[in-house]
């Protein structure tokens, strides 16, 4: 939706996995765009995906430029976003591979940042040096000497991003390329070539070409942007109540402030507390303050040290707009939680519902949030708006 109305635009081109590829295809075809689906093979970060990308558009449009966006980014004004990407593309034109760099807000210590340097043709600036992560004491530092935050979307024609690959990671260049030329193509969908995939370096775009190419330039953008990379990332996203709270689910806060609450399974309460995340899912649940988002990563590698994994979650089937993923199996039960897409249509076997929020329509009975239902027999259901429900299938 962000670039399909940009002058010129062509064709969206999205890369992802397989089991990613029919929510991406329904979405396009709601909104009626040209579409390439690029199918990796397997994940092996984000240098071979956009080089694959590359090597794709090349063959269509030799001299066609790229916009590399993240597709789970936060970015509030589109229109502004247009004006930047413009200035991009203009720039790209002439031979540069072309950030977004965002006008920092606050000294946020979960971005990179990029230090400009002098003024280029087109309204774009020189990259003097790209900084990792600081602390706090130097994103304040940044900020004050006119740094920008590293966006990670990128402006570049094809064939400049595959020549500085070339030059630092033939790898990733020759792979990509061969794994396209060798690919096999399905209607919108572009299934890689799973061996020449396979020989590609696993390393990201920054990695790879950035902080190694002489073409680096920033785009200053004045967008309100995250990459939401953290929990307190969305929490400053998210729409808030005049209390500071952002609430999603089956939730009720009592006396809270500046609360970041979200559920997908259980119903949570929360009484007198402030500056806190609370996530609650099937299977986990965090709570922490706020300020300590950023230190989530350390207790994933704490379980993961002990031998626990919370990055590997429970297999979920994904079909006609429902999402299905299995809670737990304890004697005669089976739970599973069903997340609908607004428009969705399935069919509930014999079994025990909660509607956790979201509205349902049956034959001749509607089921609000909060709803508990036990259903005698099969039953058509169809989601009035995206819908989250726990299915109790007894056997």
């Amino acid at each position: 939706m962000r670039v399909m109305d940009l002058p010129g635009a062509d064709e969206i081109v999205v890369v992802t996995g397989k089991a990613m590829a029919e929510l991406v295809e329904r979405q396009a075809l709601e909104l009626g765009v040209k579409l390439t689906v690029i199918i990796e093979p397997e994940a092996r970060d984000s240098a071979p995906a956009i080089a694959a990308a590359a090597a794709y558009v090349r063959s269509i449009a030799p001299e066609g430029v790229m916009l590399m966006l993240a597709a789970d980014h936060h970015i509030a004004e589109p229109e502004m976003f247009r004006d930047a990407a413009l200035v991009a593309v203009d720039a790209a034109q002439t031979g540069l591979i072309v950030t977004f760099g965002v006008k920092p807000t606050s000294p946020a210590t979960g971005f990179g940042y990029i230090k400009p340097g002098e003024l280029l043709p087109g309204g774009v600036k020189s990259v003097a040096a790209f900084v990792e992560k600081p602390d706090l004491a130097k994103a304040k530092a940044y900020i004050d000497d006119g740094y920008y935050w590293n966006s990670g979307n990128f402006a570049f024609t094809a064939k400049t991003l595959l020549d500085e690959l070339a030059s630092f990671e033939p790898a990733i260049r020759d792979g990509a390329v061969v794994s396209v030329d060798k690919g096999r193509r399905e209607g919108v969908r572009l299934f890689l070539d799973r061996e020449a995939f396979g020989t590609t370096t696993k390393k990201s775009l920054d990695y790879a070409v950035m902080e190694r190419t002489t073409r680096a330039a920033v785009a200053p953008a004045a967008f309100t942007w995250s990459d939401l990379g953290a929990w307190d990332a969305i929490w400053e996203a998210s729409i808030r109540d005049g209390a500071g709270n952002a609430a999603s689910g089956d939730i009720h806060l009592i006396d809270a402030r500046n609360v970041l609450a979200r559920s997908t399974g259980p119903f949570v309460g929360a009484i007198g507390v402030e500056d806190l995340l609370i996530v609650a899912e099937p299977d986990a649940v965090l709570i922490c303050r706020r300020d300590d988002a950023q230190a989530v990563k350390t207790l994933v590698d704490v379980l993961k040290a002990s031998g626990r994994d919370i990055a590997m979650r429970h297999a979920i089937a994904f079909s006609g707009g429902v999402e299905r993923q299995p809670v737990t199996s304890v004697g005669g039960a089976v739970v599973q939680l069903w997340r609908m897409e607004a428009g969705a249509v399935a069919d509930l076997p014999a079994c025990s519902i909660q509607v956790l929020d979201g509205e349902l329509a049956g034959a001749s009975e509607v089921y609000a949030a909060g709803s508990r239902e036990d259903i005698r027999s099969p039953l058509l259901i169809k989601a009035a708006v995206a819908t989250t429900v726990l299915v109790t299938i007894w056997r």
